[in-house]
């Protein structure tokens, strides 16, 4: 198995990413690189790997969504009370990566999340189709539950007492991560890939090129 992974290897001939492409506002910057993913049919462009460390030092990395951005920041929204949500209640410095292989491109965000307000949530969750909501509420994300069909169960049971719009779990919510970095990844033919960081400093985002 190991010489099959060795002979693994794809050589990247994409455009160069340089300084002077690089817009002077990383959202900026984002939205330009996201609107292309979009674009090129990207599946799940929005997918971006969370990591966070829990309070014993161990990380965790999982895939979720992002459901808004901006210059306030980056949005998603879970279960607080699962392992990511007190994970980040612990410590709210967290890492989002984008992948969009097929445009041989990453981007890494470094930041500090915090809870979206009661009623963007509310706005968020009320948007969702009636089956994720109940999901949501049946759904004790992230504990040890007995088997599939327990969780089916209440499914059902949630729905057969519903009188209306189901309400949005207390415990499930929107966290908005305020960006202090970005890493802006182009692969490149040899690997001599191009990277630019940006960093935020006394308000001010500061970029630099980072060796591959």
């Amino acid at each position: 198995m190991s010489d099959r992974i060795k002979q693994l290897r794809t050589d990247y001939e994409s455009a160069p990413f340089t300084m002077a492409d690089a817009e002077a506002d990383p959202v900026v910057q984002f939205d330009r690189w996201f609107s292309q993913a979009i674009a090129s049919e990207v599946d799940e462009p929005n997918a971006m790997v969370l990591s966070t460390v829990g309070s014993e030092g161990s990380p965790s990395s999982r895939a979720v969504l992002l459901k808004s951005f901006g210059s306030e920041g980056f949005v998603f929204y879970t279960n607080r009370s699962s392992r990511k949500g007190t994970d980040i209640a612990g410590n709210p410095r967290i890492c989002l990566l984008f992948l969009w292989h097929p445009l041989h491109r990453q981007v890494r965000i470094e930041g500090v999340a915090q809870n979206v307000s009661d009623e963007e949530s509310d706005e968020y969750f009320s948007s969702r189709p009636t089956d994720a909501q109940i999901s949501a509420a049946a759904s004790p994300q992230s504990a040890v539950i007995e088997s599939r069909q327990w969780l089916e169960e209440r499914v059902a049971a949630i729905r057969d007492s519903m009188q209306g719009p189901p309400p949005r779990p207390p415990e499930w919510g929107g966290l908005r991560v305020h960006p202090e970095a970005f890493e802006f990844w182009q692969g490149r033919p040899n690997r001599l890939h191009d990277r630019i960081r940006y960093e935020l400093a006394d308000g001010v985002w500061h970029r630099a090129r980072l060796a591959p």
